[in-house]
Protein backbone atom coordinates (compact mmCIF):
# COMPACT_ATOMS: atom_id res chain seq x y z
CA UNK A 1 0.00 0.00 0.00
CA UNK A 2 0.97 3.85 -0.78
CA UNK A 3 1.81 5.82 1.94
CA UNK A 4 1.43 9.76 0.95
CA UNK A 5 2.57 11.37 3.72
CA UNK A 6 3.07 9.81 7.71
CA UNK A 7 -0.28 8.87 8.95
CA UNK A 8 -1.75 8.35 5.37
CA UNK A 9 -1.95 4.95 3.93
CA UNK A 10 -4.27 3.59 1.17
CA UNK A 11 -7.40 1.46 2.98
CA UNK A 12 -7.99 -2.13 2.17
CA UNK A 13 -11.66 -2.17 2.44
CA UNK A 14 -13.34 -0.28 -0.57
CA UNK A 15 -14.70 -0.01 -3.98
CA UNK A 16 -16.19 2.96 -6.60
CA UNK A 17 -19.78 3.36 -5.62
CA UNK A 18 -22.05 3.62 -8.05
CA UNK A 19 -22.55 6.92 -7.39
CA UNK A 20 -18.88 7.85 -7.88
CA UNK A 21 -18.07 7.92 -4.06
CA UNK A 22 -16.10 5.46 -2.59
CA UNK A 23 -18.17 2.90 -0.71
CA UNK A 24 -15.91 1.43 2.62
CA UNK A 25 -16.01 -2.08 3.14
CA UNK A 26 -14.14 -2.19 6.54
CA UNK A 27 -17.55 -2.62 8.84
CA UNK A 28 -21.38 -3.17 8.54
CA UNK A 29 -21.84 0.85 7.84
CA UNK A 30 -20.36 1.19 4.39
CA UNK A 31 -19.96 4.52 4.20
CA UNK A 32 -20.16 6.51 1.10
CA UNK A 33 -18.03 8.85 1.10
CA UNK A 34 -17.21 11.82 -1.46
CA UNK A 35 -13.78 13.62 -2.27
CA UNK A 36 -12.13 14.99 0.79
CA UNK A 37 -14.63 13.60 2.85
CA UNK A 38 -14.23 11.27 5.56
CA UNK A 39 -16.78 8.37 6.85
CA UNK A 40 -18.56 7.85 10.29
CA UNK A 41 -15.23 6.96 11.88
CA UNK A 42 -13.74 10.15 11.42
CA UNK A 43 -9.93 8.29 9.90
CA UNK A 44 -10.88 6.87 6.43
CA UNK A 45 -11.00 9.83 4.37
CA UNK A 46 -11.89 10.30 0.13
CA UNK A 47 -8.50 11.45 -1.45
CA UNK A 48 -8.00 11.72 -4.74
CA UNK A 49 -10.57 9.02 -5.75
CA UNK A 50 -8.80 6.74 -3.65
CA UNK A 51 -9.53 5.79 0.04
CA UNK A 52 -6.96 6.43 3.02
CA UNK A 53 -6.71 5.08 6.70
CA UNK A 54 -5.38 8.46 7.81
CA UNK A 55 -4.75 7.45 11.58
CA UNK A 56 -2.00 5.16 10.34
CA UNK A 57 0.94 5.63 13.14
CA UNK A 58 -0.85 8.32 14.68
CA UNK A 59 -1.69 6.61 18.19
CA UNK A 60 -3.06 8.97 20.63
CA UNK A 61 -0.83 7.84 23.42
CA UNK A 62 0.85 4.85 24.87
CA UNK A 63 0.24 3.20 28.27
CA UNK A 64 1.60 0.01 30.64
CA UNK A 65 -1.99 -0.90 31.82
CA UNK A 66 -2.39 -4.20 33.63
CA UNK A 67 -3.86 -6.80 31.36
CA UNK A 68 -6.75 -7.02 34.03
CA UNK A 69 -7.91 -3.51 32.95
CA UNK A 70 -8.53 -4.89 29.37
CA UNK A 71 -10.27 -6.74 31.31
CA UNK A 72 -8.68 -9.82 30.16
CA UNK A 73 -8.42 -12.66 33.43
CA UNK A 74 -7.60 -15.18 31.26
CA UNK A 75 -4.72 -14.17 29.25
CA UNK A 76 -0.83 -13.34 30.56
CA UNK A 77 -2.73 -12.78 34.32
CA UNK A 78 -0.51 -10.07 36.50
CA UNK A 79 1.13 -8.71 33.32
CA UNK A 80 1.34 -5.73 31.89
CA UNK A 81 -0.02 -4.85 28.12
CA UNK A 82 1.39 -1.69 26.53
CA UNK A 83 -2.31 -0.44 25.39
CA UNK A 84 -3.14 2.58 22.70
CA UNK A 85 -5.54 3.98 20.22
CA UNK A 86 -6.07 6.42 17.93
CA UNK A 87 -8.67 9.23 17.27
CA UNK A 88 -12.19 8.63 16.04
CA UNK A 89 -14.49 5.10 16.37
CA UNK A 90 -17.31 3.38 13.90
CA UNK A 91 -19.92 3.37 16.64
CA UNK A 92 -22.06 6.07 18.33
CA UNK A 93 -22.38 5.04 21.24
CA UNK A 94 -24.13 7.82 23.88
CA UNK A 95 -22.58 6.24 26.94
CA UNK A 96 -19.07 6.12 25.56
CA UNK A 97 -16.24 6.33 28.02
CA UNK A 98 -13.48 7.34 26.27
CA UNK A 99 -15.27 9.58 24.32
CA UNK A 100 -12.78 12.23 23.97
CA UNK A 101 -11.08 9.89 21.99
CA UNK A 102 -13.59 8.18 20.20
CA UNK A 103 -15.18 11.54 18.52
CA UNK A 104 -12.09 13.10 17.98
CA UNK A 105 -11.22 13.90 14.61
CA UNK A 106 -7.76 12.84 13.17
CA UNK A 107 -6.44 16.06 13.35
CA UNK A 108 -6.36 16.44 16.95
CA UNK A 109 -4.61 12.76 17.29
CA UNK A 110 -1.03 12.43 18.70
CA UNK A 111 1.53 14.62 16.70
CA UNK A 112 4.70 11.83 16.70
CA UNK A 113 4.74 9.26 13.91
CA UNK A 114 5.36 5.69 15.34
CA UNK A 115 5.70 2.79 12.41
CA UNK A 116 4.51 -0.53 13.13
CA UNK A 117 7.83 -1.63 13.91
CA UNK A 118 8.83 1.06 16.53
CA UNK A 119 5.46 0.17 18.22
CA UNK A 120 6.84 -3.22 18.79
CA UNK A 121 10.34 -1.95 19.96
CA UNK A 122 8.36 0.07 22.82
CA UNK A 123 6.84 -3.23 24.22
CA UNK A 124 10.03 -4.54 23.97
CA UNK A 125 11.93 -1.90 25.82
CA UNK A 126 9.19 -1.96 28.27
CA UNK A 127 9.33 -5.69 28.53
CA UNK A 128 5.37 -5.71 28.06
CA UNK A 129 4.69 -9.14 27.08
CA UNK A 130 1.72 -8.51 25.07
CA UNK A 131 0.21 -4.91 22.88
CA UNK A 132 -3.52 -3.75 22.83
CA UNK A 133 -5.29 -2.13 20.75
CA UNK A 134 -7.68 -0.42 22.58
CA UNK A 135 -9.28 2.66 23.92
CA UNK A 136 -11.20 3.66 21.03
CA UNK A 137 -12.29 0.67 18.44
CA UNK A 138 -9.01 -0.80 16.10
CA UNK A 139 -11.18 -2.21 13.49
CA UNK A 140 -11.27 1.22 12.44
CA UNK A 141 -7.57 1.62 12.37
CA UNK A 142 -7.68 -2.33 11.07
CA UNK A 143 -4.10 -1.53 8.83
CA UNK A 144 -2.44 -0.39 11.55
CA UNK A 145 -3.01 -3.64 13.51
CA UNK A 146 -1.87 -6.42 10.72
CA UNK A 147 1.02 -4.31 9.95
CA UNK A 148 1.84 -3.97 14.07
CA UNK A 149 0.36 -7.17 15.06
CA UNK A 150 2.61 -9.43 12.55
CA UNK A 151 5.97 -7.49 12.95
CA UNK A 152 4.86 -8.38 17.38
CA UNK A 153 4.18 -12.10 15.99
CA UNK A 154 7.81 -12.53 14.62
CA UNK A 155 9.40 -10.89 17.73
CA UNK A 156 7.19 -12.86 20.25
CA UNK A 157 5.06 -9.95 21.28
CA UNK A 158 1.75 -11.07 21.35
CA UNK A 159 -1.23 -9.41 20.34
CA UNK A 160 -4.81 -8.12 22.08
CA UNK A 161 -8.13 -6.44 20.50
CA UNK A 162 -10.68 -4.96 22.45
CA UNK A 163 -12.95 -4.09 20.42
CA UNK A 164 -16.95 -3.76 19.85
CA UNK A 165 -16.88 -6.48 17.21
CA UNK A 166 -18.27 -4.01 14.20
CA UNK A 167 -16.31 -5.69 11.37
CA UNK A 168 -17.28 -7.27 8.10
CA UNK A 169 -16.19 -10.60 7.48
CA UNK A 170 -13.64 -10.43 5.40
CA UNK A 171 -11.94 -7.23 6.69
CA UNK A 172 -12.28 -9.91 10.32
CA UNK A 173 -10.49 -12.16 8.89
CA UNK A 174 -7.60 -10.01 7.79
CA UNK A 175 -7.90 -7.61 11.15
CA UNK A 176 -7.72 -10.82 13.55
CA UNK A 177 -4.51 -13.14 11.31
CA UNK A 178 -1.96 -12.17 14.17
CA UNK A 179 -4.14 -11.53 17.35
CA UNK A 180 -3.87 -14.00 20.41
CA UNK A 181 -6.72 -12.66 22.44
CA UNK A 182 -9.51 -10.55 22.22
CA UNK A 183 -12.21 -8.61 24.51
CA UNK A 184 -15.36 -8.06 22.68
CA UNK A 185 -18.16 -5.17 24.34
CA UNK A 186 -21.46 -7.36 24.12
CA UNK A 187 -23.47 -4.09 24.97
CA UNK A 188 -26.67 -5.50 24.99
CA UNK A 189 -28.92 -8.38 24.20
CA UNK A 190 -31.37 -6.11 22.70
CA UNK A 191 -31.51 -4.91 18.89
CA UNK A 192 -33.09 -2.17 20.16
CA UNK A 193 -30.49 -0.72 22.10
CA UNK A 194 -27.80 -1.00 19.80
CA UNK A 195 -29.72 1.13 17.20
CA UNK A 196 -31.16 3.48 19.46
CA UNK A 197 -27.73 4.08 22.12
CA UNK A 198 -24.83 2.60 19.73
CA UNK A 199 -26.06 3.75 16.01
CA UNK A 200 -24.97 -0.23 15.05
CA UNK A 201 -26.47 -3.52 15.52
CA UNK A 202 -26.80 -6.32 17.67
CA UNK A 203 -26.80 -9.62 14.78
CA UNK A 204 -23.06 -8.00 13.29
CA UNK A 205 -21.80 -8.41 16.89
CA UNK A 206 -22.68 -11.64 17.43
CA UNK A 207 -21.23 -13.12 14.14
CA UNK A 208 -18.04 -12.07 15.48
CA UNK A 209 -17.84 -13.63 18.55
CA UNK A 210 -19.31 -16.96 17.24
CA UNK A 211 -16.54 -16.62 14.56
CA UNK A 212 -13.69 -15.53 17.05
CA UNK A 213 -14.99 -18.68 19.43
CA UNK A 214 -15.73 -21.46 16.84
CA UNK A 215 -13.32 -20.58 13.38
CA UNK A 216 -10.21 -19.07 15.37
CA UNK A 217 -7.43 -19.97 18.00
CA UNK A 218 -7.46 -16.48 19.79
CA UNK A 219 -8.69 -15.92 23.21
CA UNK A 220 -11.78 -15.18 23.81
CA UNK A 221 -13.65 -12.62 26.72
CA UNK A 222 -16.93 -10.56 26.86
CA UNK A 223 -17.60 -7.59 28.54
CA UNK A 224 -20.79 -6.14 28.88
CA UNK A 225 -21.83 -2.52 31.16
CA UNK A 226 -24.91 -2.90 32.44
CA UNK A 227 -26.88 0.41 32.44
CA UNK A 228 -29.82 1.30 34.55
CA UNK A 229 -32.78 1.01 33.11
CA UNK A 230 -31.49 0.33 29.21
CA UNK A 231 -29.65 -3.05 29.04
CA UNK A 232 -29.53 -4.28 33.09
CA UNK A 233 -33.33 -6.23 33.24
CA UNK A 234 -33.21 -9.84 34.79
CA UNK A 235 -35.24 -10.96 31.57
CA UNK A 236 -31.83 -9.63 29.05
CA UNK A 237 -29.30 -10.67 31.99
CA UNK A 238 -30.92 -14.58 31.15
CA UNK A 239 -31.43 -14.01 27.45
CA UNK A 240 -27.42 -12.95 26.66
CA UNK A 241 -26.36 -15.03 29.17
CA UNK A 242 -28.00 -18.45 27.82
CA UNK A 243 -26.66 -17.18 24.54
CA UNK A 244 -23.55 -17.04 25.53
CA UNK A 245 -23.51 -20.86 27.14
CA UNK A 246 -25.36 -22.40 24.28
CA UNK A 247 -23.80 -20.70 21.44
CA UNK A 248 -19.88 -20.84 22.63
CA UNK A 249 -19.77 -22.73 25.87
CA UNK A 250 -19.23 -21.84 29.36
CA UNK A 251 -15.99 -21.23 29.70
CA UNK A 252 -15.83 -17.99 27.97
CA UNK A 253 -15.33 -15.61 30.83
CA UNK A 254 -17.74 -12.85 30.75
CA UNK A 255 -17.40 -9.33 32.66
CA UNK A 256 -20.44 -7.39 34.01
CA UNK A 257 -19.13 -3.86 34.11
CA UNK A 258 -20.48 -1.26 36.33
CA UNK A 259 -21.49 1.91 34.43
CA UNK A 260 -20.53 5.42 35.14
CA UNK A 261 -22.63 8.50 33.86
CA UNK A 262 -20.59 10.17 31.05
CA UNK A 263 -20.53 11.68 27.50
CA UNK A 264 -24.30 11.79 26.36
CA UNK A 265 -26.03 9.90 29.48
CA UNK A 266 -24.80 11.81 32.23
CA UNK A 267 -28.27 12.06 33.64
CA UNK A 268 -28.28 8.30 34.31
CA UNK A 269 -27.14 6.80 37.93
CA UNK A 270 -24.48 4.39 38.80
CA UNK A 271 -25.20 0.89 38.54
CA UNK A 272 -26.22 -0.38 41.94
CA UNK A 273 -24.25 -3.03 43.72
CA UNK A 274 -27.74 -5.01 43.68
CA UNK A 275 -28.06 -5.10 39.64
CA UNK A 276 -23.97 -6.25 39.42
CA UNK A 277 -24.87 -8.77 41.86
CA UNK A 278 -27.68 -10.05 40.57
CA UNK A 279 -26.13 -10.52 37.12
CA UNK A 280 -23.49 -12.17 38.59
CA UNK A 281 -26.27 -14.85 39.93
CA UNK A 282 -27.94 -15.20 36.85
CA UNK A 283 -24.52 -15.96 34.77
CA UNK A 284 -23.31 -18.18 37.29
CA UNK A 285 -26.94 -19.99 37.46
CA UNK A 286 -26.95 -20.53 33.76
CA UNK A 287 -24.18 -22.49 33.48
CA UNK A 288 -21.00 -19.96 33.21
CA UNK A 289 -18.13 -21.15 34.79
CA UNK A 290 -16.27 -17.44 35.01
CA UNK A 291 -18.33 -14.29 35.85
CA UNK A 292 -16.57 -11.50 36.74
CA UNK A 293 -17.70 -7.89 38.14
CA UNK A 294 -15.91 -4.91 37.30
CA UNK A 295 -15.79 -1.06 37.74
CA UNK A 296 -16.72 -1.75 41.62
CA UNK A 297 -15.49 -3.34 44.82
CA UNK A 298 -16.99 -6.65 45.46
CA UNK A 299 -14.69 -9.09 47.05
CA UNK A 300 -14.36 -12.80 45.60
CA UNK A 301 -16.31 -11.58 42.36
CA UNK A 302 -13.06 -10.66 40.26
CA UNK A 303 -11.24 -13.95 41.95
CA UNK A 304 -10.94 -16.56 39.19
CA UNK A 305 -12.66 -19.48 40.95
CA UNK A 306 -11.93 -23.28 39.70
CA UNK A 307 -15.47 -24.50 38.90
CA UNK A 308 -14.84 -28.11 39.93
CA UNK A 309 -14.20 -27.50 43.59
CA UNK A 310 -14.87 -24.41 43.99
CA UNK A 311 -11.33 -22.80 45.39
CA UNK A 312 -9.95 -19.78 44.06
CA UNK A 313 -7.23 -20.49 41.52
CA UNK A 314 -6.28 -16.65 40.92
CA UNK A 315 -7.11 -13.80 43.66
CA UNK A 316 -7.20 -9.94 42.53
CA UNK A 317 -7.85 -6.95 44.21
CA UNK A 318 -7.02 -3.49 42.84
CA UNK A 319 -5.37 -4.77 39.48
CA UNK A 320 -2.74 -6.95 41.58
CA UNK A 321 -2.94 -11.04 41.43
CA UNK A 322 -2.38 -13.81 43.55
CA UNK A 323 -1.91 -16.89 41.39
CA UNK A 324 -0.81 -19.32 43.83
CA UNK A 325 -4.08 -21.48 43.40
CA UNK A 326 -3.07 -22.14 39.79
CA UNK A 327 -0.15 -24.61 38.73
CA UNK A 328 0.82 -25.34 35.59
CA UNK A 329 -2.31 -23.92 34.49
CA UNK A 330 -4.17 -26.34 36.67
CA UNK A 331 -6.20 -25.92 40.34
CA UNK A 332 -3.92 -26.07 42.89
CA UNK A 333 -6.71 -28.27 44.72
CA UNK A 334 -8.14 -30.61 42.24
CA UNK A 335 -5.98 -30.07 39.15
CA UNK A 336 -9.00 -29.67 37.02
CA UNK A 337 -7.35 -27.46 34.13
CA UNK A 338 -8.41 -23.71 34.16
CA UNK A 339 -9.12 -22.44 30.32
CA UNK A 340 -7.19 -19.51 29.10
CA UNK A 341 -3.54 -18.58 28.06
CA UNK A 342 -1.32 -18.76 31.25
CA UNK A 343 2.18 -18.29 29.83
Amino acid sequence: MQNIREGYKEARWWKTHATGKLLCTLCPRYCTIGEGQKGFCYIRQNSGGRLYSTGYGRPSGFALDPIEKKPLNHFLPGSNVLSFGTAGCNLGCKFCQNWTLSKASDTLRFSRYYSPDQVVNLAIDNDAPSIAYTYNDPTIFGEYVIDISQFARDRGIKNVMVTAGYINETARKDVYKYIDAANVDLKSFSEAFYHKLTFSHLQNVLETLLWIKHETNIWLEITTLLIPGENDSAREIDDLTQWIFSKLGPDVPLHFTAFHPDFKMRNKSSTPQSTMLNAYSIGKSNGLNYVYLGNCFLPGKHDTCCPSCGKPVIQRRNYSTDQSGLINDSCAECGKVIPGIFS
